[in-house]
């Protein structure tokens, strides 16, 4: 889009306001309102924010120059749910230089790795989340009281009561450009998946954060909370964000081979790319999965609905959901990331460990196609599959010592690393209810 093409869209349409967006360290989008006769400002020199304010950003409040949200022109879109209003995600630039603590700047620095190589990254994103109320209590139930099955997967009943909030979300998000295909009830009373097509690796991104910033808000305005947290309750499967992925070249899928004498439809690229995966899993994991919350979604054993369907373990298989990387058959899916990643740093992250695995040839051995959950500790170590870190700390302790993610992230690694373990910090010290009620009068 040129920019006198991006000014006759928003006349068009009658846009008052643009959202000048863009993520923090966590993935929360950030925004500044830019009325729409001052566009050219956030595509030219950018919408300016105090970077010390904003999670992550490497500034500080005595930092000497702004953080400049510069927008790029082909994120332009309509907010369907907030007429009058226009969003462009955007770059941050400090000094009118790519800032390298933005974790779309991030992304790009290693989607322009592939790109010299004449590769492009296509991922096709699937955020889980749980439509949630709050009880007079202020405690949190599933929206819908009569959501109750045991195993209440593609359950009939459980989505067509929610069918409001399901279809505002969809139509919302179809406005924009995303191909919604499938719509289901998950494995938890009031979890839901909508599923849209796959894009280039930024465009899912991008897409992916207006779809959370879309179905928050249509939640709220519905009285409900719509929530991506990895593991809202403690019995119930909890929220993946799973991503299938590939390498093209422009004409065709780098990934597939019909002849890949295993039966998956992996060429030997695919296969090296998985090894690199696989060799970086444990410091991923703290990308991927990166809160307190998260291991309590990738821990070892089962859930009340008889599988947690969350990949503890690090390996690949043909159509297994029990391993870490699901081969759907000429391509990857990663099953490790939740919801509460964020997916420009997850991406970026993935790429950086795939290449290590191109360039390494690293072989990711054969494929594991048994329930790896009905295995023994002992059986799983016989078969030389390792387990996921099974806490915040442990992921941020392995992502520490991995120099080939730390160096192809850049400066946010550390400033993650920091965070991260402060968080972990103020989550040790905290004294649950549990604690309570079972040490107060046992001693």
């Amino acid at each position: 889009m040129t920019p006198d093409a991006a000014e006759k869209f928003l006349k068009d349409n009658h846009v008052k306001y643009v959202f000048a967006q863009f993520v923090d360290i966590h993935g929360a989008p950030k925004v500044k309102v830019v009325p729409a006769d001052h566009f050219d400002d956030i595509i030219t020199s950018g919408a300016g924010f105090a970077g010390g304010a904003v999670w992550g950003l490497g500034l500080e409040p005595a930092s000497p120059k702004d953080y400049m949200a510069v927008g790029d022109l082909d994120t332009l879109t309509l907010v369907p749910w907030q007429p009058g209003y226009a969003r462009i995600v955007c770059d941050g630039h400090i000094g009118k230089k790519p800032w390298m603590y933005d974790s779309r700047v991030v992304l790009k620095k290693q989607i322009a790795r592939l790109k010299a190589r004449g590769m492009r990254f296509y991922t096709g994103l699937e955020p889980e989340f749980s439509l949630l109320k709050k009880d007079e209590r202020g405690e949190i139930a599933p929206c819908d009281d009569s959501d109750v099955l045991r195993k209440p997967c593609y359950d009939y009943k459980g989505l067509s009561r929610s069918r409001e909030f399901l279809e505002r979300l969809t139509d919302s998000v179809k406005v924009v450009g995303l191909d919604v295909y499938q719509i289901d009830h998950e494995d938890a009373n009031g979890q839901f998946e909508i599923n849209y097509t796959y894009d280039d690796a930024l465009s899912s991104c991008d897409n992916f954060i207006f779809f959370k910033m879309a179905a928050s808000e249509i939640a709220h305005e519905m009285g409900l909370i719509c929530s991506f947290m990895p593991k809202p309750f403690a019995n119930r499967p909890g929220n993946g964000m799973h991503m299938h992925m590939s390498l093209g070249d422009g004409e065709k899928n780098l990934f597939e081979d019909k002849g890949d004498p295993r039966g998956l439809r992996l060429s030997p690229l695919a296969y090296r790319f998985l090894g690199g995966i696989l060799k970086h899993a444990p410091a991923l994991a703290a990308i991927c999965a990166p809160t307190v919350n998260s291991y309590k979604r990738l821990v070892v054993g089962q859930s009340l609905t008889g599988a947690t369907w969350a990949p503890a373990y690090i390996s690949y298989g043909d159509n297994n959901r029990s391993t870490m990387v699901r081969i759907p058959g000429g391509r990857l899916e990663m099953r490790m990331p939740d919801g509460a990643c964020n997916p420009y740093l997850a991406t970026a992250a993935i790429i950086a460990a795939g290449l290590d695995g191109i360039d390494r040839e690293l072989d990711p051995g054969e494929p594991k196609n048994n329930n790896l959950y009905d295995l023994s500790p002992a059986e799983l170590k016989a078969a030389g599959i390792g387990t996921l870190p099974q806490s915040l700390h442990e992921a941020l302790f392995a992502l520490e010592r991995d120099h080939v993610l730390c160096e192809s992230l850049g400066p946010v690694a550390e400033e993650f690393l920091k965070l991260k373990n402060m968080e972990y910090v103020e989550y040790m010290r905290h004294v649950s209810d549990w604690e309570v009620e079972r040490y107060l009068e046992f001693f």
